[in-house]
């Protein structure tokens, strides 16, 4: 009998102990999971929740957000108002829920539609702009050229379409001081 009490003691620990491991292998396992995830990986997921981004410069937006690319997002500010994100200009997303995407789980063309894919869409459109720097600094402008790593505005007076004669200078900005592209409506 007492035999059988002392086995069974050690069964009990035995089991305790295999009760542990697992526990904390599972927990390594989503401490390297979360680890692997990218803020795109995590916006993804809230294509369609009201957010609140707080941005370089001073820079707060809230709106729906539409559309996320590797290194942008789409917001919907209301009111027929749109702005473009460089998402290395975020400093903070509120409204977030607990879900994520799986890493290098989006579509193919997706993935490569990039910032500088962004803003040669709105450069072919010839769109008066309000270019939002990480400085806090905006610029009334039209894009003009997009390149690798900056893109060059036509600045102009607010709200009106690029003339020639209206243009004051060309701005070169590098995409690391682009906070956002909000279209002037």
């Amino acid at each position: 009998m007492r035999w059988d009490a002392l086995f069974s003691d050690l069964a009990a620990q035995a089991d305790e102990l295999e009760r542990a491991e697992r526990a904390a292998t599972v927990e390594e396992r989503a401490r390297i999971e979360v680890g692997a995830l990218g803020l795109w990986d995590r916006l993804r997921p809230a294509v369609g929740c009201a957010l609140r981004l707080e941005c370089a410069g001073t820079l707060s937006l809230t709106g729906v957000l539409r559309r996320v690319g590797p290194d942008w997002l789409l917001l919907d500010e209301g009111q027929g108002r749109e702005v473009v994100v460089a998402i290395a200009a975020i400093h903070g997303v509120s409204g977030l829920s607990r879900l994520s995407a799986v890493p290098d789980s989006a579509p193919a063309v997706e993935s490569r539609l990039g910032l500088r894919h962004v803003l040669r869409g709105i450069a072919r459109d010839r769109s008066p702009v309000r270019i939002c720097r990480v400085d806090g600094s905006t610029v009334a402008a039209t894009i003009d050229r997009v390149g690798a790593d900056f893109l060059e505005a036509a600045v102009h007076p607010a709200g009106e379409t690029r003339r020639r004669a209206d243009v004051r200078e060309v701005a070169l900005i590098p995409y690391a001081a682009l906070a956002a592209v909000r279209r002037d409506a």
